[in-house]
């Protein structure tokens, strides 16, 4: 049984992470768990949570070693958190850190539980290797052979390169297509220009390099390995230095660069959940609550162009639900996997000839200006699971700031996955 069967309201009252770093540099030396141990700890200390029994803690990692049977309850274990506070993985590609958020937040509002913590962490430096497939079956068969001498035979067969490790591979396995080949795919065949891209990646480096200035991401990181901003921020980056890149998957007529591509990331990130009255008892202002979400996937293999656009059928639907328009909000967090990415999304919103495509109805333009105000993915970087901690984390504080309104939240993910969500103050 349920022990409340009405939905409760759902609060953000807490973020935290750690500076996200470019793959084989700062965070190299350290695991997930390591990560995601510092990002809640550092939460821990900023909202006096020391010692504290919490409802359950959510998330996980897209690389993750078969070693770590369950990563988020170990990282609990290894914080001054009560160790009786139960954990769980949740792994949906890049939707990791929302969809841990969403499955906190409907936990709050059914009752179940008072408080929770929603995070995400990856490494792409610090990654398991595999045994190859040769040697595998190899090995299995000496286990399996009934004599000594089989089983010398078996070992015996074993050459040198059967023990090339197997690292984690970026690719759709149903397409051996990576992101940024089916990215490519997207921009040709929804027309968007290299230079629009360029100009994209360029802002969001600008707005970044701007919230570090003004103090915006004080209190929202804990520095980690030396670091305490974001390494791959590029404050100097121009307009003429991306235009100069050259194609990073389609080397012959391609329009994704380095600079308009979100690089290989580490990092972690951690929101912490709460229903208005553990808040108010735990002197916690609400800084946002967690109204809607939604969760689609498409048919990518045919539509190869469509990977990373389920937000566009999750929008509408979400939308729906909630009885509003795209343009009822006052920001808009979109995870920038790639420019090209982004910009098909806005040009079939705007569409209804490429709306229809997918089956929905145009949702219309958006005021560009509202939109990532403080830098998105292609400046911070993208640690797939620790994504949507981040953009949740931003939403909230610029509403908070505010004092009111909403803000909407897409992020695209691997397998023709996408989630959106609703912010409001």
């Amino acid at each position: 049984m349920l022990a409340n069967t009405q939905p409760r309201k759902v609060a953000i009252v807490g973020y935290n992470r750690i500076p996200f770093a470019r793959q084989n540099t700062a965070h190299t030396l350290s695991s997930n768990q390591d990560m995601m141990v510092a990002a809640l700890n550092g939460l821990i200390d900023r909202y006096n949570l020391k010692g504290e029994l919490l409802g359950e803690v959510a998330g996980g990692a897209v690389i993750k070693s078969s070693l770590v049977l369950n990563l988020m309850r170990e990282s609990v274990m290894s914080t001054s958190l009560d160790q009786r506070t139960p954990a769980c993985d949740i792994q949906q590609a890049c939707d990791t850190g929302v969809e841990a958020a969403v499955y906190i937040a409907n936990k709050i509002a059914l009752g179940q539980i008072e408080v929770g913590i929603a995070g995400g962490v990856d490494s792409t430096s610090h990654v398991p290797l595999l045994l190859n497939e040769s040697l595998t079956k190899k090995l299995l068969a000496a286990r399996r052979a009934k004599t000594t001498g089989a089983r010398l035979k078996t070992i015996l067969s074993i050459r040198p390169s059967d023990f090339t490790p197997v690292p984690p591979e970026n690719m759709e396995p149903r397409t051996g297509l990576s992101m940024g080949g089916h990215t490519e795919i997207t921009t040709k065949y929804y027309q968007i220009p290299r230079d629009q891209q360029d100009q994209l990646a360029y802002e969001s480096h600008q707005k970044l390099a701007k919230a570090y200035e003004e103090g915006f991401l004080d209190d929202m990181l804990t520095p980690f390995n030396g670091l305490t901003k974001d390494n791959i921020l590029r404050p100097d980056s121009t307009i003429e230095k991306l235009s100069t890149l050259k194609p990073a998957f389609d080397r012959q007529n391609g329009t994704l660069t380095a600079g308009n591509s979100s690089p290989l990331t580490d990092g972690a990130s951690c929101i912490l959940l709460a229903s208005e009255e553990w808040a108010k008892t735990h002197n916690l202002p609400v800084i946002a609550y967690l109204t809607f979400a939604e969760l689609a996937a498409v048919e990518y293999v045919k539509n190869q162009q469509d990977l990373l656009l389920a937000p566009i059928l999750a929008s509408n639907r979400m939308l729906k639900k909630a009885g509003i328009t795209l343009q009822d909000f006052d920001f808009y967090e979109i995870h920038e996997a790639f420019a090209g990415q982004v910009l098909a999304t806005l040009k079939i919103w705007e569409s209804p000839e490429l709306s229809k495509q997918f089956g929905v109805d145009a949702l219309g333009a958006i005021e560009r200006s509202k939109l990532n105000v403080k830098g998105s993915s292609l400046a911070t970087g993208h640690p797939f699971a620790a994504t949507g901690g981040r953009v949740l984390a931003t939403a909230a504080k610029l509403l908070n700031q505010k004092g009111s309104g909403r803000a909407f939240i897409s992020v695209c993910a691997a397998g023709g996955q996408g989630i959106t969500a609703i912010l409001e103050k």
